[in-house]
């Protein structure tokens, strides 16, 4: 029962073009690829088969999440960054929690390759983790985005909160001859963008 309405009340809270309200009124956050995309994939590879309901999910969950993988893969800039929008950006590169797990899953969009996702992560944990300030003298995270900054810390931010940012590297998961790792580096789309070089138009997914 806790399962239906998990699954039912998301698919009522769906917005269109791959992203899903963070409950009934939509949210600027990265709370789809925080919780929402990766735990309804995950939830329905485990369960899909055990309702007819459910396994009619999968199939539409699993091209929504393509949808907003490929939407986060340009939000990364050519440097590494991302917008500081929402709450919760204390979990820092945890934000790109369902991109990783779609390169993990070998479920990337078809115009997204293995290596140009593993050039953008990278790009963005260093930015993250080579911050200033961002470890304490003990070595613990600090509450930050980038390095150590206590004002963005909200009253459910804890030191332990601030590992979530862990779901970034699902990729360590792959073998070392996957194509994520094994593929020569290739730039990701907004360093394509950027430099003047050829880039695949963006694309609403209508469901």
């Amino acid at each position: 029962m806790r399962v239906d309405y998990a699954l039912r009340q998301h698919a009522q809270w769906y917005k269109g073009d791959g992203t899903y309200g963070d409950g009934p009124v939509f949210h600027w956050d990265y709370y789809n690829s925080f919780v929402i995309h990766p735990m309804l994939v995950d939830v329905l590879a485990a369960l899909g088969d055990q309702s007819e309901a459910w396994k009619a999910m999968r199939d539409p969950e699993l091209q929504r999440a393509q949808r907003y993988a490929a939407v986060q893969e340009r939000l990364i800039s050519p440097e590494g960054t991302f917008p500081a929008i929402g709450r919760s950006i204390a979990y820092r590169f945890g934000a790109f929690h369902l991109l990783a797990q779609a390169a993990l899953r070998r479920a990337l969009p078809a115009e997204v390759t293995p290596s140009q996702v593993r050039g953008a992560l990278t790009s963005v944990i260093r930015r993250s983790i080579e911050a200033p300030g961002t470890f304490d003298e003990a070595g613990w995270l600090r509450i930050g985005f980038a390095g150590h900054q206590p004002g963005i810390g909200e009253r459910y931010i804890s030191t332990g909160s601030l590992y979530l940012c862990a779901t970034g590297l699902l990729p360590l998961g792959l073998p070392a001859t996957d194509a994520f790792w094994a593929d020569p580096p290739q730039p990701w789309t907004s360093q394509r963008a950027w430099s003047g070089q050829p880039f695949a138009i963006d694309k609403a997914l209508s469901d």
